[in-house]
């Protein structure tokens, strides 16, 4: 596999503006999945080569629900991304986890519905292993990176995926917390889930806005309150971003979740649709060919 990195980076309104990289070059790159939320920037941060998307597109124009997360992983994977990380305004469903401190999560309950949540399908059947979501390996490297920069960082936690836009409801933030979710969001799946089928080593640096609905004493969350948070802690987002980028090796070593697809593919060859085929050369190629 690769032995160099090439780090995709996948932020919400927070960092829409995009990373401080060296020899930034912005480029439209197609995919057959439909538009992607945006062009690409590519350049290097710390001598490492980063490509940055912005996921709600620019002027944060897409709703969670509608962002095509397929075309997004797909683009960032003809770009010859190599890891992912995604980073994400979160609610906190834990009086443990406060606004304005950050969340690496290492598990997702996925909530969403009709949003595409897989690559493959009718003539090309495939089921990857999502046991362990996250790459620990990634997880890590932010929680140092966060901890150095000396943010509040919690080192894993149980991140529910809800359709939105709306913000939940008191009942259902308290349903989530009984479930065992620590904090909640709109865009962690199904990105998550196609980060793995397209083997790429996936973790999120998750930015803590609000409460959710679940205490009794609070009007509830309030997208103004959200956005003033995420103001005043993305220079710190960034710092914490270098920092990672500065600490990885000179050389990749190989992950497990390089080969995610080994013996996930289920159709046999003479039944496999041509069509849907040629669409995952990029992501799948490499045990389609």
């Amino acid at each position: 596999m690769a032995d160099s990195w090439h780090i995709g980076v996948i932020s919400g309104s927070g960092l829409a503006a995009g990373l401080a990289l060296d020899g930034a070059q912005v480029i439209e790159v197609a995919s057959p999945f439909g538009l992607p939320s945006a062009a690409v920037t590519n350049g290097t941060l710390a001598g490492v080569r980063f490509t940055f998307l912005p996921r709600h597109g620019e002027g944060h124009a897409i709703p969670p629900s509608q962002v095509n997360y397929r075309a997004n992983i797909d683009v960032l994977k003809r770009c010859g991304v190599t890891d992912l990380i995604a980073l994400s305004a979160i609610g906190s469903l834990s009086s443990a986890m406060a606004p304005g401190s950050f969340v690496v999560v290492d598990q997702f309950i996925d909530r969403t519905t009709a949003r595409e949540a897989s690559f493959f399908g009718p003539g090309l059947v495939a089921h990857v292993s999502l046991a362990d979501p996250v790459c620990p390996r990634l997880r890590a490297g932010l929680v140092a990176a966060a901890q150095g920069e000396e943010a509040q960082v919690h080192d894993g936690g149980c991140y529910v995926a809800i359709d939105g836009p709306q913000f939940s409801t008191r009942a259902e933030s308290r349903l989530y917390q009984a479930w065992g979710g620590n904090v909640i969001g709109m865009t962690g799946m199904p990105e998550a889930r196609l980060a793995r089928e397209a083997e790429l080593p996936y973790a999120m640096l998750g930015m803590v806005t609000d409460y959710d609905s679940w205490r009794a004493d609070d009007a509830g969350v309030e997208a103004s309150n959200v956005l003033e948070v995420m103001h005043r802690n993305v220079a710190l987002a960034r710092r914490v971003i270098e920092r990672f980028a500065a600490s990885l090796p000179d050389t990749r070593s190989s992950s497990p979740i390089d080969t995610a697809l080994d013996n996930a593919v289920m159709t046999a060859p003479a039944a496999r649709d041509p069509v849907l085929v040629a669409k995952l050369q990029a992501v799948a190629g490499r045990v389609l060919t």
